[in-house]
């Protein structure tokens, strides 16, 4: 919680009954440029409570509030208590801190105790990982790394999509069009293959349709051959998913896909009978949610198979009962937002308390070029592609302009990567995204390879200077930082932990990418306007912490966001 914030919160509530701190500290505005002030409480909610124009109620307050020196004074403008800091002494405080904690700044115990699944990435086995997934697996991780700054402990769950119907298809497709060695030298695009061929020739034969449900069925009931294949394609998968994983710099704590919880699910379908919870139609097995204004949810098909939301709704149950979570979060996009809707419903209505604490946190679609991506049409743009597109270009870049540069392979792979990351992150969650290969290698504007540069640009400063940032204890003196562009850059710094609850708050890591990208742009102009290894020690030194605490705060923002900042570009 922002220190400032709550100070002037709690000083607020002193001063009037039956409004809570907590209350008011979510009141408190950041006005829209600093001629307002740095911070502004709006009198207008009391208005009807104290019957008194809201500018009376900002002046009785100006005249009652104290303040200790870190702010210069409060004054009443336009129905808002405006309160302006003291530049320097904030300067001071806020680069002190910074340089203190370093990696830890802005962390806090607020989790502390408190377990969050998170439930992200979930790619398919048998079907390549496209950029369509990109999404759930870079917000997932980046969501457990927040959440972890924030003192919880985080379970990062991949509930690969290793059970269904499709793996019936794509058996049914290797045995009659398949070559073993073709599946072994190229796993993935020999699977997807496969799959493809299956739906263009069910398109002239249903039949085959049929003999996929057939074998699907044949795996739930532990059949030999049908097992064999279903673990031959899971394990080939999976290992070519984890050297994309390596590469992203992603993590997981468990891989319990779909077919985890198979001998788990026939207690959860008799504690639905016992609850009188289920109906039969057609011969499938459903829960009515009618009352509810949902459609039925579907727990058994009529051939005995299990579907999604009978493997969730058991995973919840497994997943509570094993980590007593506070929260479980569901990354996927929002086309599963009903499917999420009845099983949650279900798990509520079977009486447990904490479906509560089941989230969806949905967002929006990625499509190629206005087209939707579909593994059966074959429609797909590799991520693998993506990623090696993006580590090329960078590669060409750094040959050109800076043929020199140490670990170049190791940098292209940082700036080529965390470009892919930071270009999804900073969409907003729900929105969908386009792709297309014109755009897919943006490092312009305010891109993730910007804001790896500036920090790379803070560390070069500090190199010039001698600074060794482990050992250097620099004298601060705000009174050098109080102009609006140093300012600016100690707001941003000073609010960068707000930023980081927000991102949780919100589950929005684009929150996060927004703050760092505004935090690099103020530092270049400051870079721009201040000359910072000057002859004067005391400004230098001053501008120089400046400089440390700008590359701490770059860097720890672009781990949160599962991002490396290189030391050099």
């Amino acid at each position: 919680m922002n220190q400032f914030k709550k100070m002037i919160a709690e000083n607020i509530a002193e001063e009037l009954e039956n409004f809570t701190a907590e209350e008011i500290f979510d009141w408190i505005e950041n006005p829209p440029n600093s001629d307002l002030g740095d911070y502004a409480f709006p009198c207008f909610r009391l208005a009807k409570s104290f019957r008194k124009a809201p500018q009376a109620i900002a002046s009785e307050l100006a005249d009652k509030i104290n303040l200790n020196d870190h702010f210069l004074k409060a004054e009443a403008i336009g129905g808002y208590l405006n309160f302006y800091f003291n530049r320097s002494k904030l300067a001071k405080t806020i680069l002190s801190k910074v340089l203190e904690e370093k990696e830890n700044f802005a962390s806090s115990n607020l989790g502390d105790g408190k377990v969050i699944c998170i439930d992200f990435s979930a790619p398919n086995i048998a079907k390549p990982f496209h950029v369509g997934h990109l999404r759930s697996t870079v917000i997932g991780s980046s969501l457990y790394k927040i959440y972890t700054h924030l003192g919880y402990e985080c379970i990062g769950i991949n509930h690969l999509g290793d059970w269904g119907t499709q793996f019936g298809k794509v058996i049914v497709a290797y045995k009659n069009w398949g070559n073993e060695e073709r599946v072994r030298q190229e796993p993935i695009q020999g699977l997807l293959d496969l799959y493809v061929k299956f739906h263009e020739e069910s398109e002239k034969n249903p039949a085959l349709e049929d003999e996929a449900r057939d074998w699907f069925v044949r795996m739930e009931k532990g059949d030999e051959e049908a097992l064999s294949l279903w673990k031959w394609f899971s394990n080939e998968t999976i290992n070519e998913l984890q050297k994309i994983y390596k590469l992203l710099g992603v993590h997981f704590d468990h891989y319990t896909g779909e077919s985890f919880y198979n001998d788990k699910m026939q207690p959860v379908l008799d504690d639905l009978k016992t609850k009188n919870l289920l109906k039969e139609s057609e011969g499938a097995i459903l829960v009515d949610l009618e009352p509810y204004g949902m459609p039925p949810c579907l727990v058994q098909k009529k051939d005995g198979s299990t579907l999604y939301a009978t493997r969730d709704i058991t995973a919840a149950i497994y997943r509570k009962k094993t980590f007593d979570f506070a929260k479980c979060l569901y990354l996927t996009d929002y086309s599963q937002n009903l499917h999420f809707a009845q099983w949650f419903k279900v798990v509520e209505l079977m009486g447990y308390e904490w479906s509560q604490d089941l989230e969806h946190v949905p967002f929006g679609r990625v499509t190629h070029e206005g087209r939707r991506i579909q593994s059966r049409k074959g429609t797909v743009v590799l991520l693998e592609d993506v990623i090696n597109g993006a580590i090329e270009k960078v590669t060409e870049i750094i040959e050109e302009k800076n043929p020199e540069l140490d670990n170049k392979e190791e940098t292209a792979i940082a700036v080529g990567v965390g470009a892919v990351i930071f270009n999804d992150l900073s969409h907003n969650r729900i929105k969908d995204i386009s792709f297309s290969w014109d755009t897919a290698f943006s490092f312009d504007g305010e891109t993730g390879p910007y804001v790896q540069y500036t920090h790379a640009r803070a560390g070069s400063v500090l190199r010039k200077a001698n600074v060794q940032e482990d050992n250097w204890h620099p004298e601060i003196n705000g009174a050098y930082l109080e102009d609006e562009v140093s300012n600016q850059v100690i707001r941003q710094l000073e609010t960068f932990g707000d930023a980081i609850q927000d991102a949780m708050n919100k589950n929005e890591p684009s929150i996060l990418t927004r703050h760092i990208v505004d935090l690099a742009q103020s530092f270049n102009r400051f870079y721009h306007d201040h000359p910072i290894l000057v002859e004067d020690v005391a400004v230098r030194e001053t501008r120089l912490a400046l400089v440390i605490a700008v590359k701490e705060v770059l860097k720890l923002g672009l781990s949160l966001l599962g991002i490396k900042a290189p030391e050099r570009m």
